[in-house]
């Protein structure tokens, strides 16, 4: 039995679990959108908000606190000056998770931990769809669902280039009456053709 014994230790001694965590925090804060078992998000959760909530004061004593959890400059200085002022008006559940299903080797559930005000970017700067596939779509890879859209185009692609019975059969005639006149043209030019040879001779 479990009495008394707060939060999950995810089989690990502490130096690995923080470490875990650290390295969690850093893929948050940099995507803002991670795939992790639910036991880690969970854990996970708690640890992302407090981070966020020393940000928004932005004193010198909570970035040394947040230094000890996010040891990468580039993204403690993006949690300063990007993530924590979106967040300036809520005092806590800056996160959420949901549950995307059963992992293939393990049969670990999953689960995404995000922003609550993440959007997923579905097209690049230029306007065109980007290549790099989304951490949603590589987590429904996993379970042995189609990207979006994938099999989607192909078929919009292949039903316009089809055509459909109605078309083929209004199209048949034409054809034909095409076929009929260019034989008929043919033989007419070779016989002209012949004659004035013959009235040469």
């Amino acid at each position: 039995m479990r009495h008394r014994v707060h939060g999950r230790k995810l089989g690990r001694t502490t130096a690995h679990r923080k470490a875990l965590f650290r390295n969690q925090l850093i893929a948050l804060f940099t995507h803002e959108r991670i795939v992790t078992t639910v036991a880690k998000a969970k854990e996970l959760r708690p640890v992302a908000e407090r981070m966020v909530t020393l940000a928004a004061s932005g004193s010198l004593p909570a970035r040394r606190r947040v230094a000890t959890m996010v040891p990468d400059k580039a993204v403690a200085k993006r949690l300063f000056d990007e993530i924590a002022p979106r967040f300036a008006g809520r005092s806590g559940g800056y996160t959420r998770i949901v549950r995307v299903g059963p992992r293939r080797g393990d049969g670990a559930t999953l689960a995404v931990i995000e922003f609550v005000d993440y959007v997923p970017h579905t097209k690049g700067e230029s306007g065109q769809e980007s290549s790099k596939t989304s951490l949603m779509d590589r987590a429904r890879g996993m379970f042995g669902a189609k990207k979006n859209g994938e099999k989607a185009g192909e078929t919009a692609e292949a039903a316009e280039t089809a055509a459909t019975p109605l078309e083929e059969e209004a199209a048949a005639p034409e054809a034909e009456a095409q076929a009929e006149a260019a034989a008929d043209e043919q033989p007419a030019g070779q016989s002209e053709e012949s004659g004035e040879a013959e009235k040469n001779d």
